[in-house]
């Protein structure tokens, strides 16, 4: 089963990518499943309701989230009811929706389970022993699992392979928006990459106008960060995984920038 995995969506720029890559992706690596991280999808920060539809809708069949889960409050609204999106696990109990999800596409489900790093971001739970406890309930229900890590230190991602390694066909980290090289099949089979990258803007700082960074930067005053605009770019991996054993066969990078892009 080849699985397609969309790095974090930021705002319209990153919406406009997905729509306009993803037919020659679908076509090229024939995914089954496709699975995006959108907690940036909505104006650079957190989701609505519109926008988790509207990429639906363009052919993903599933939505990992992260630190900006709740920064559009309309969010309440809806996650409790969607079933095709998670947020990380090791928030609180008694958080609103879900941090791990089977999701289906066709004849092909793969597991979801998103999780938050604590260092240098907010204090959440475990996530080391969320994933033990949230591994052991998907692996009854499906062998291919695909775990989301939203997190900010490379060694907490690296380690978090390490410990989930053979118990997942894939890990892959988010956030920081910069796709790393160090995508590997670990030795018991679960496919690593320490970051796939974003999708949005390419004139920007991650994503923000790289104006208001450089300010902010520059003076360490209070500043409004805003969406790029531009041209776009694209980062992603794609993932083979053996549905028989739920182990990866391999894994590859992608990365598409709007002018080498061709439309039909």
């Amino acid at each position: 089963m080849l699985v397609l995995f969309i790095g974090d969506i930021v705002g319209n720029p990153g919406r406009r990518a997905v729509k306009e890559a993803l037919p020659a992706l679908k076509r090229k690596y024939n995914p089954q499943i496709i699975i995006a991280n959108a907690e940036n999808s909505a104006g650079g920060k957190g989701i609505t309701k519109g926008v988790a539809h509207e990429l639906f809708e363009l052919g993903v069949h599933g939505l990992t989230m992260g630190n900006h889960t709740w920064d559009h409050k309309e969010v309440f609204e809806f996650i409790d009811d969607e079933p095709r999106m998670v947020r990380p696990a090791n928030f609180p109990p008694g958080t609103p929706g879900k941090g791990a999800a089977v999701i289906k596409a066709g004849d092909k489900e793969l597991g979801i389970l998103n999780l938050q790093g604590r260092t240098f971001l907010p204090p959440l739970d475990c996530p080391f022993r969320k994933a033990d406890e949230q591994l052991a309930l998907l692996r009854k229900k499906t062998k291919c699992i695909l775990v989301d890590l939203h997190a900010e230190a490379t060694s907490e991602k690296i380690a978090m392979g390490w410990h989930i390694d053979g118990r997942a066909s894939a890990l892959v980290g988010t956030h920081t928006h910069v796709q790393t090289n160090d995508d590997v099949i670990l030795p018991n089979g679960t496919a690593y990459i320490t970051d796939v990258g974003m999708v949005g803007p390419r004139e920007g700082v991650l994503g923000m106008d790289k104006e208001s960074v450089l300010n902010k930067f520059k003076t360490q005053l209070p500043v409004r960060f805003t969406v790029a605009e531009g041209q776009w770019m694209l980062h992603a991996v794609a993932i083979d995984m053996d549905e028989e054993t739920g182990k990866a066969r391999s894994i590859t990078k992608i990365r598409q920038y709007e002018n080498d892009f061709v439309m039909d």
